[in-house]
């Protein structure tokens, strides 16, 4: 028996298409597919979604001095003349940040070689480079979805099916997280 369907790709194309997919799918919470990518991709979601619920709290909370710059009330840094030349004022404030445990770190490590970067844009037209965003998936996987499915053992995904695809009579269903 095989160890996973070739989905009719190449070998470069069917890993940037399921990679894509997971990606989505974490991203999203739910994607339309066929049922062949569907259950492939299953396989390759659930093991994540167990690993970040195992990592979830491994971390320890350290607060660290850091330098930030002074702002006005427009949001622009505040600047003082010093031996001629205006130089921006920094404050130093105390941050709480998360160190994260080996094994946590190689978690995400694993996860972040597999998943693509999400760039979050804004609907309106207006400033849509500008006002882009990346989103941390991994943070994602760690903080929201390791909680949520810290109790559950397994079956972290649900496969509906919704009928067949117009144009070749392919099952098409909905993929999404539990």
């Amino acid at each position: 028996m095989a160890e996973y369907r070739k989905l009719g790709k190449k070998t470069k194309l069917r890993k940037a298409l399921l990679r894509n997919q997971v990606t989505q799918l974490l991203y999203k919470g739910r994607i339309v597919t066929t049922e062949a990518r569907a259950k492939e991709v299953q396989k390759l979601v659930e093991p994540m979604i167990a690993l970040a619920a195992k990592e979830k709290d491994n971390y320890e909370e350290v607060t660290v001095k850091a330098k930030v710059a002074r702002k006005d009330k427009d949001g622009k840094r505040v600047k003082e003349v010093k031996d001629g030349r205006k130089v921006t004022v920094y404050d130093e404030v105390e941050k709480k940040i998360r160190k994260d445990a080996p094994s946590r770190l190689h978690a995400r490590r694993q996860l972040l070689k597999f998943l693509y970067p999400v760039k979050e844009v804004p609907a309106k037209g207006a400033g849509r480079k500008k006002n882009t965003k990346e989103v941390d998936l991994v943070d994602k996987l760690f903080d929201e979805y390791g909680k949520k499915y810290a109790e559950r053992k397994g079956g972290y995904t649900r496969i509906v099916k919704i009928g067949q695809r117009k144009g070749d009579a392919a099952l098409m269903v909905v993929l999404e997280l539990v």
